[in-house]
């Protein structure tokens, strides 16, 4: 393992109630019943790094935390799994209320957010970047930060854009960093222009997933490539795009051509789409229980 090249990972982590639903609520007053519910950690950069070190990577997670008890339940899960972390100084841990359909529909609310980041502890974020072999930089406040600073930006930087449209202005620092970005087909009709208006902007590779669809790649010489989705019985969606870029990752990491990286991906994305959370190992470290449900209503 130590020979391992080091990946970095900076971004959100998170305590998640999710709550899955025959349909997404419409906007009028009413009353639902959960099919089920529970609680497990989220966030973006959370799932990347418990699937990086799933698959042997040597990871590092730099996150915002509270002092809260949802923070203490985020560091007991990350800890039982085995993924160092290093926690920024937060003054409260970010939540959500996801609700969720079977088929993929999803709205998260955001129950509480991150505090800005102090200077320091984007120092010591910068120093833990510049010492890894590379580094994934999530959409965040403390991202944005740490893109500002030009030791950063000479490191492999690679980029997850989730819902990216083409044209966001947050989204561009981002961008204009990357060796290689990420994103998926939700804003866009046309994928390959989306790929390619990013790698205008300077990056080598785009890869852009496409849920049940399967994924798209772009290489900055033109050349085009395409992967079925996994066969998988879905459990719960979430996180399955990070691990998908987790699976690239590590692939390439190992030598292994896009195309190839891209079967890796899709293979990986089906561990997190069988468990209810962003990764089995969660489920059997979260408050010491695999799985928190209500009983189905009816």
């Amino acid at each position: 393992m130590s020979d391992s090249p080091s990946v970095a990972v900076f971004g959100p982590s998170s305590w998640n109630h999710l709550v899955l639903l025959d349909q997404l609520p419409e906007p009028v007053p009413h009353m639902q019943f959960a099919r089920r519910s529970w609680e497990t950690v989220g966030g973006t950069s959370a799932g990347k790094a418990i699937h990086l070190a799933d698959l042997g990577i040597n990871v590092r997670l730099c996150s915002p935390l509270g002092p809260d008890d949802a923070g203490g339940r985020v560091r007991d899960a990350f800890i039982t799994a085995g993924i160092p972390v290093e926690a920024i100084t937060s003054e409260r841990t970010e939540r959500h209320v996801n609700l969720m359909t079977e088929n993929g529909g999803r709205v998260s609310l955001y129950t509480s957010v991150p505090s800005t980041p102090a200077v320091e502890d984007v120092d010591a974020a910068a120093r833990t970047l510049v010492a890894a072999d590379l580094a994934i930089i999530d959409l965040s406040e403390l991202g944005l930060l740490l893109l500002e600073r030009d030791e950063v930006r000479r490191k492999q930087l690679w980029m997850d854009l989730h819902d990216y449209d083409g044209s966001s202005a947050f989204h561009e620092p981002f961008v204009r960093a990357a060796d290689i970005v990420f994103m998926n087909d939700d804003r866009t009709t046309d994928p390959w222009e989306l790929m390619g208006s990013c790698l205008a902007r300077g990056p080598r590779l785009a890869v852009c997933t496409r849920g049940a669809q399967g994924a798209l790649a772009l290489e900055a010489d033109g050349t085009r490539h395409e992967v079925a989705a996994a066969p998988v019985d879905v459990v719960d969606t979430n996180g399955a795009g990070d691990a998908f870029m987790a699976g690239f990752l590590a692939s390439s990491l190992h030598g292994a051509s896009v195309a190839e990286s891209l079967k890796a991906a899709a293979n990986q994305a089906r561990v997190a789409l069988q468990s209810a959370h962003l990764h089995p190992a969660l489920g059997r470290s979260i408050d010491g229980r695999a799985l928190r449900t209500s009983s189905t209503l009816s």
